[in-house]
């Protein structure tokens, strides 16, 4: 029987290496055109490299300072008594850079600018964050086994109180959402002694919004309170958490101490619940690698979604601006009404509206891109070959990648972990620029869709939209009126028109 599971491991490791091959020919041919073609890094992320394809599965741990961050990571790489190389505990804010603790021959301890340029190591688009993060930055390798199959990322303690945020001289929030994004597990920490959500790392965790299905919460110290004291300590974080995650679902809270020493005296009756929690965190920490090939193409697809609306944004846009004279005038409109904007390229190319951006974040990147001497007459045109190259390859070459998979030994957990990929297509996130409350319900949907079909040109080839015809769709009903109409002339309606 043994014999047998070791060709099957075998087996499904050759599906994830021949995974992992195949979408590097995949994001080049079908996704890199097409977000250089719409400057996609300008936006959202920067380009993926082969080694941010492959790269062994993040797990990011965030958390207030003294909560013992670094105390978990070297409980879980064996309690060594120097702890992994570059470490250092205490009750004070002692971890003050971000460490990537990998996998290695020996102990060492890489700067940060080495190994953002390092062709072996998946921190290239560190580099965005300039010299001022890269001195903060560390790659710590060590030999352990459980780093052959995942990178741990230690951070700084979040901090509270402004003046220690201000003397940051890089943007917090935005590392992390950087490494977020690459993540397959993100623990959040807590202190049964410190539940309050300070200030940054509040806008830390908004930052990870779009990853709530990777993040967990970790009540370390538990066992330093009694059982009665638990209960109440369990209630204060779940209310605190209620008021940053902004999710109906309830986040999976694990509740021990995770460290070398034995629990302590008040936690003494808490000893099973501490043991099995610690258990299936373990569990899910092993369950990560197994996953991994299958969360990437998830994020792959998410990024694709992502790139597609953005394209079609874009086109949209600058298809509304006008070819000579009140050029800014427009451009203000346009920023200001971007909600209708995103509804008009939602109903006319049948887009989910989860599959959309946040307006406030898109408007920010889009005044800071117009704010370089360029407008939105820059952008560039709808290129319908790479849409379709793209939509092609969700449709097709994603499912066979996926296929070899599902059918190995392991095939059943593949299809389970799959299945967020799989539904990726028809299940998409919630959007804040869709809220219900911005809809109004006496619409008649027939004619709101033909109004937005004529509005968007289906007659133009480049898909040419209305200005006025797109403002229309939010325009309030009089009362007693009917809904719109289409243009009795047809086509669609005159881009200076009245």
């Amino acid at each position: 029987d043994s014999g047998g599971r070791g060709v099957g491991r075998s087996q499904h490791q050759e599906n994830v290496e021949y995974l992992y091959a195949s979408l590097k020919q995949v994001y080049k041919k079908a996704f890199l055109p097409l977000e250089e073609y719409y400057s996609f890094p300008d936006f959202f992320s920067p380009t993926m490299s082969d080694n941010d394809i492959d790269a062994k599965p993040f797990v990011l741990l965030l958390g207030q300072y003294s909560v013992g961050k670094t105390s978990f990571i070297n409980h879980l790489l064996g309690d060594r008594p120097q702890g992994y190389p570059g470490s250092n505990v205490g009750p004070e804010p002692t971890t003050d850079r971000f460490m990537a603790i990998m996998h290695g021959k020996e102990d060492r301890v890489l700067p940060g600018n080495a190994v953002a340029v390092s062709p072996g190591k998946p921190f290239r688009g560190l580099q965005i964050f300039g010299n001022a993060f890269l001195q903060k930055f560390q790659c710590a390798e060590m030999n352990s086994e459980i780093l052959e199959s995942m990178t741990l990322i230690d951070t700084p303690g979040v901090l509270s109180g402004e003046k220690q945020r201000i003397g940051r001289n890089y943007d917090m929030s935005n590392v992390c959402k950087w490494f977020a994004e690459r993540s397959d597990l993100i623990l959040i920490l807590f202190d049964a002694h410190k539940l309050d959500i300070s200030d940054e790392l509040k806008t830390v965790i908004e930052g990870l919004r779009g990853h709530d299905d990777k993040i967990r919460i970790v009540l370390n110290k538990a066992d330093q309170v009694n059982p009665q004291q638990l209960m109440r300590v369990y209630g204060a974080l779940m209310w605190s958490l209620g008021k940053v995650f902004k999710t109906p679902e309830v986040t999976r809270v694990y509740i021990s101490s995770f460290w070398r020493r034995e629990y302590a005296a008040n936690g003494a009756q808490s000893t099973i619940l501490f043991d099995r929690e610690k258990d299936d965190l373990f569990r899910d920490l092993r369950d990560i690698p197994k996953n991994a090939a299958v969360r990437r193409v998830n994020e792959l697809v998410k990024r694709a979604r992502t790139a597609k609306v953005h394209s079609l944004v874009c086109a949209c846009l600058r298809k509304m601006m006008p070819a000579m004279f009140g050029k800014d005038k427009k451009q203000k409109e346009l920023l200001s009404n971007l909600e209708i904007i995103f509804q008009a390229v939602a109903q006319e190319h049948g887009i989910s509206p989860g599959d959309f951006p946040d307006t406030e974040i898109y408007r920010e990147k889009l005044v800071r891109w117009t704010g370089t001497g360029r407008n939105l007459s820059s952008l560039p045109k709808l290129n319908k070959e790479l849409v379709k190259r793209l939509d092609d390859c969700l449709a097709n070459d994603i499912p066979a990648l996926l296929r070899p998979l599902a059918m190995g030994n392991e095939g059943n957990e593949w299809e389970r972990g799959g299945a967020s990929a799989a539904h990726q297509l028809d299940q998409p996130a919630h959007s804040a620029a869709f809220d219900v409350s911005t809809q109004d319900e006496s619409e008649d949907a027939a004619a709101w869709a033909m109004l937005a079909r004529q509005a968007a040109g289906r007659s133009d080839e480049d898909g040419d939209v209305s200005w006025e015809g797109v403002k229309s769709l939010h325009r309030p009903a009089k009362q007693g009126a009917q809904p719109p109409q289409a243009n009795p002339k047809g086509g669609h309606y005159d881009r200076e028109q009245p």
